[in-house]
């Protein structure tokens, strides 16, 4: 029998493996990173896919979430060890304990997404948030009226960071005298789940004139799209499309298709067609875009989209670079 298991937490020293009891065989799996299945975000997105994956196949999938870091590695060995395969893990966090359990494991493939593991059995997905975030920047600077925008990244990261250099980037591409602010929330993982402090760094930047800000914090992201909603200005959600949390607020998303990655992965792994190595999404291969739908409708114009649609050719064409700060640590915007 395939059936899904979702547990918070290893609570009074239960085994893993007992929980597992009973689970089937080379089904699929997800360890969800800090922030939880639900974040309305990066973790979403995986889920997403992998609902796809069950809607389609009727196939079952494992999934567990991970309170503690230590539980990476001890998930991915349990999993492994149940037969599951692919194990995807959503984030760079679980490099380390990639490089460590998967050899152990040559015929169980694994996926991690947004950093790379070079093992022959890991598939590796990188997405072009530089690209995609660009076009937010662009939307950005076209709907402030203050010429002041603003960008809240969890904290000091290079991942992070070339969000944010996209977007100025974009923003500067439709006004070269547009200020953008840029504010952490914290300075480790942990800003990830602040919720109340993004939404005490969203007011200091809406207190500071911003009247568009991009929030690039996962789950904790959340406390800048309700700033920006409680101060009748506007935001831009990230990595799922957000737009539905603040309706006529959340100017656009910056989706990552996190979703696509992990379907494909498991629809790979089940029709034979499995291949490791590293796969890059970008604008070209729609693996990162910003969306359109009722819930922003009445607040994009159709010269905004027109802008969006000629920026996201042009720089498909290669005739606009959106210069990526993970391989250059400076942004020229």
């Amino acid at each position: 029998m395939k059936f899904s298991i979702l547990t918070k937490a290893i609570a009074g020293g239960v085994a893993l493996s007992a929980l597992l009891a009973g689970a089937a065989l080379a089904d699929p799996a997800i360890i969800y990173d800090g922030g939880g299945k639900f974040d309305a975000s990066f973790n979403e997105a995986a889920y997403n896919g992998a609902e796809m994956y069950k809607k389609e196949t009727g196939a079952g999938y494992g999934e567990l979430e991970i309170s503690s870091d230590a539980q990476r590695e001890q998930f991915l060995r349990q999993f492994a060890e149940r037969g599951y395969s692919p194990i995807i893990t959503p984030g760079y966090n679980f490099v380390t304990a990639l490089e460590s359990v998967a050899p152990e494991f040559p015929d169980t493939h694994f996926v991690i997404l947004d950093a790379v593991v070079d093992l022959p059995n890991v598939r590796s997905v990188l997405f072009k948030e530089h690209e995609g975030s660009y076009l937010a920047g662009i939307m950005a600077a076209m709907k402030s009226e203050s010429g002041k925008i603003g960008v809240v990244p969890a904290f000091n990261l290079d991942l992070l960071e070339a969000f944010a250099c996209g977007y100025k980037q974009g923003a500067k591409s439709v006004n070269g005298d547009i200020e953008v602010l840029e504010t952490y929330i914290g300075s480790g993982f942990d800003a990830f789940n602040d919720k109340p402090k993004a939404v005490e760094v969203a007011k200091s930047q809406l207190d500071q004139g911003v009247d568009v800000v991009y929030q690039v914090a996962g789950g904790a992201g959340a406390g800048v799209l309700q700033a920006a909603a409680d101060a009748g200005k506007f935001s831009i959600g990230v990595d799922s499309n957000q737009n539905h949390l603040y309706p006529g607020s959340v100017l656009t998303s910056m989706v990552k298709r996190v979703d696509v990655a992990t379907y494909n992965a498991m629809m790979d792994e089940k029709n034979g067609n499995w291949s490791g190595g590293t796969i890059v999404l970008g604008l070209a291969e729609d693996g990162v875009g910003v969306a359109f739908d009722e819930n922003n409708a009445s607040i994009v114009t159709d010269d905004m989209k027109a802008a969006v649609e000629k920026a996201r050719q042009d720089i498909i064409s290669g005739a606009v670079e959106v210069h990526d700060y993970r391989t250059d640590q400076s942004c020229p915007a």
